[in-house]
């Protein structure tokens, strides 16, 4: 084989490497990102995997190897000496990836069609990779400061629903949940629309209960999704990268399973007897004890009957247990409400106040 092509293998196998290191560094240590993490890592045993189909010992690019020799060693454009912050570092290094995997890509050809199509298949999941990490994470960052996520039914509204949402939002809802059993496609749309520009001005997140279309044809935030919905796996497929995806959960056994299918947050429930859900029998707050030994790392919003009343009681449960509580998905304590500012702004507080009654950290 042409000692110039190994060379070219090997410079891109060590780029693509190097910025898979530095990019794993960066969600490892860094972001806190246990997921893309572990996702950087399998790119790394399918990368080996990908240099070992072309058909060359590593002893054999080694031996091409003539980096003193390298007539573009010493090039570098301003932009390569300076990075702004630690995101720099990581954009840079996906870019980096991205662009070695389509010299491994083309110049693998001439060394195995397998290989060419193992480099094009690591290259496309580098393209979903940096997805997940400039658009869900950021996503990601932001469900962990929603305190409470208004669940909104019409049906069940005192007042006019976007009166209700515009109340909600304004007392420190976070997010808002559109769960429209039968309304038909075009008015469920039209409703998600109103919505999705309502959440977009007031800086919330928005998520489309059980329709993951009506959630992509919105431009919402991500889907939410029942036991008997689209499977999570499946939602990923079709939704990609750039989309929350969260699943109902009524035990440990169904949120390990979430989990594992690539939920990004868990709603767990129900805590206590609920009006909206009378066929699931509530398991309370200690379920989310159950949850937080399974060790899953997934942001949870508890769900089911909560009130201002009661509220207090999951935020100590997953204190005590140390659960990745986030907040609670609330519907008829806020919906039904004489003053839907006053009940949400009451959950609000009972959630993100400790037993002294002193404001605790977000």
């Amino acid at each position: 084989m042409d000692r110039s092509l190994l060379r070219i293998i090997d410079a891109n196998l060590n780029r693509a490497r190097e910025a898979l290191r530095v990019i794993e560094e960066s969600f490892r240590f860094l972001a806190d990102e246990g997921d893309l993490s572990r996702r950087v890592k399998d790119l790394r045993h399918r990368l080996a995997a990908a240099e070992q189909a072309l058909g060359v010992s590593s002893e054999a690019l080694a031996a091409a190897r003539d980096a003193g020799r390298d007539v573009g060693a010493a090039d570098a454009t301003a932009s390569e000496s300076r990075r702004a912050d630690a995101r720099d570092v990581r954009v840079a290094s996906l870019k980096r990836l991205q662009e070695a995997l389509r010299a491994l890509e083309e110049y693998g050809k001439l060394f195995t069609q397998a290989a060419g199509q193992q480099f094009k298949a690591l290259r496309y999941a580098a393209y979903e990779l940096e997805t997940a990490s400039e658009v869900r994470a950021p996503l990601l960052k932001r469900l962990g400061a929603v305190r409470l996520c208004l669940l909104l039914t019409s049906a069940l509204c005192r007042h006019d629903p976007e009166r209700t949402a515009r109340e909600a939002l304004a007392s420190g809802a976070g997010m808002i949940q559109l769960r429209e059993k039968g309304a038909p496609d075009r008015d469920l749309l039209t409703r998600a629309r109103g919505l999705r520009a309502l959440t977009t001005a007031a800086g919330a997140l928005f998520i489309v209960n059980d329709r993951l279309d009506i959630a992509l044809a919105s431009g919402a935030d991500g889907v939410h999704l029942g036991q008997t919905d689209l499977p999570v796996d499946a939602a990923r497929r079709l939704a990609g990268d750039r989309f929350l995806i969260g699943a109902s959960t009524h035990s440990a056994g169904e949120a390990r399973a979430a989990a594992e299918a690539g939920a990004d947050y868990l709603g767990v429930g129900p805590m206590f007897a609920s009006a909206t859900r009378p066929d699931v029998p509530p398991r309370g707050p200690a379920l989310l004890t159950e949850i937080a030994r399974l060790g899953l790392d997934k942001p949870i919003l508890a769900i089911g009957g909560i009130t201002p009343q009661n509220a207090g009681q999951v935020r100590a449960a997953a204190r005590a247990a140390s659960a990745a509580l986030v907040g609670a998905a609330v519907s008829r304590a806020i919906l039904e409400a004489e003053d839907p500012r006053r009940a949400a702004a009451a959950i609000v507080a009972a959630l993100t106040t400790d037993m002294n009654g002193e404001r605790a950290e977000s």
